[in-house]
């Protein structure tokens, strides 16, 4: 009886754990199964990554990439193989990476670091110096030293720029430097030029050089020579002596210096077409230079460049002797002794004037060489 207990006994146990088998495992492995499974992956950067325990890319991956990365570095010297500092170099690649930039620093070097694997283009600038492009290929993990950057000078460009001018701007720029020459620095030397094809002048060009010929300071102190002589051989004894008579010689000498230029150089150049001014020759033997110079107080260059005979030169001389009927004292006032006398007065002094301008005035006259620099 009791073996039989027994036997029955081990058969219900046995019984009850198959039946607790049967309800506890269903529930067991699902739960186990869950346990083990990994959690949903993410993306970056357009590649799946797994992450495992709830972290991103593993230690052993971020050793990896550490183990990719390379570095590039390098020196900048200029000409004379001094370190440059300052330079500023810009690191580019051909993946469309934004670009990076460093500069030399005080031993000239430059570096840059955690860089990915491929080709790369270095470009150095310096102010003054042309830039330097340097290629190369980094290799994962590589510390790539780029070979010695020498500066180079950046060629100096001059611009230069041609502006055409039109006849009386060129006219007005040569008479401004006309306007320079002073024999011996000091005497105004306007109505000559030396530049042989000059432009002709505009009417109001004629009379700009007129008036800056009259006022200027040294007309006034010739022409008080001229008085002193007078005053001195007691030329036109009608306007006595002592300073009233010295002040009407002078009035009277600076009348006729004024009349005649604006006469002869101004208007009457303007009405005519003619230039007043005396053209250097310089060329030749002496004897024709001297035939050239005294020719020309009959002849002279017209507005069209063509010589013709100098009706201004002419005409000016008998107009200004004839005004000058109107100030001369009444006892000197014999008109056609005043005026033949005055207009043969200026021509020898327009004759003596163009063969000092031919044979000396030039060597005395210091600004001449800015002539040539304003030709046709």
């Amino acid at each position: 009886m009791f073996l039989r207990r027994e036997v029955r006994g081990l058969v219900l146990g046995a019984a009850g754990l198959a039946w607790l088998s049967l309800c506890v495992l269903p529930c067991t492995f699902p739960l186990r199964a869950e346990a083990q499974s990994p959690l949903p992956p993410t993306v970056q950067g357009g590649v799946a990554t797994l992450n495992v325990g709830g972290t991103g890319e593993s230690g052993v991956e971020r050793h990896q990439d550490r183990k990719l990365s390379g570095y590039i570095s390098g020196t900048v010297v200029d000409t004379a193989g001094a370190v440059a500092v300052g330079a500023q170099v810009r690191l580019g690649r051909e993946d469309q990476s934004p670009t990076q930039e460093v500069f030399s620093g005080n031993n000239g070097q430059f570096s840059f670091t955690d860089l990915p694997p491929g080709p790369f283009r270095l470009t150095t600038m310096a102010a003054g110096f042309e830039n330097q492009e340097f290629f190369g290929v980094l290799r994962p993990g590589e510390a790539y030293i780029v070979p010695e950057i020498r500066l180079a000078i950046a060629p100096v460009v001059t611009e230069v720029k041609v502006v055409e001018l039109t006849q009386v701007e060129l006219a007005e720029a040569q008479i401004k430097e006309q306007e320079k020459q002073r024999v011996l620095g000091l005497f105004p030397n306007f109505y000559v030029t030396y530049v042989p094809d000059a432009a002709p002048l505009a009417p109001k060009q004629k009379f700009e050089l007129a008036w800056r010929s009259t006022t200027d300071p040294f007309t006034f102190v010739g022409v008080g020579a001229i008085a002193g002589v007078e005053q001195a051989f007691s030329d036109f004894g009608g306007y006595g002596q002592g300073a009233a008579g010295y002040a009407k010689r002078f009035g009277a000498a600076y009348a006729n210096v004024f009349v005649g230029t604006f006469v002869g150089s101004a208007i009457l150049p303007s009405l005519l077409k003619q230039d007043p001014r005396y053209f250097y020759k310089g060329t030749g033997h002496a004897g024709s230079r001297f035939l050239y110079a005294l020719a020309n107080v009959v002849i002279c260059r017209g507005d069209n460049k063509r010589w013709q005979p100098n009706y201004s030169g002419i005409l000016g001389s008998f107009a200004t002797g004839g005004i000058s009927y109107l100030y001369y004292p009444a006892s000197d006032r014999n008109a056609t002794q005043l005026v033949l006398q005055n207009s043969l007065i200026r021509f020898g002094e327009t004759a003596f004037e163009n063969v000092l301008q031919e044979f000396v005035l030039r060597k005395l006259t210091p600004r001449l060489q800015n002539q040539h620099s304003v030709q046709p």
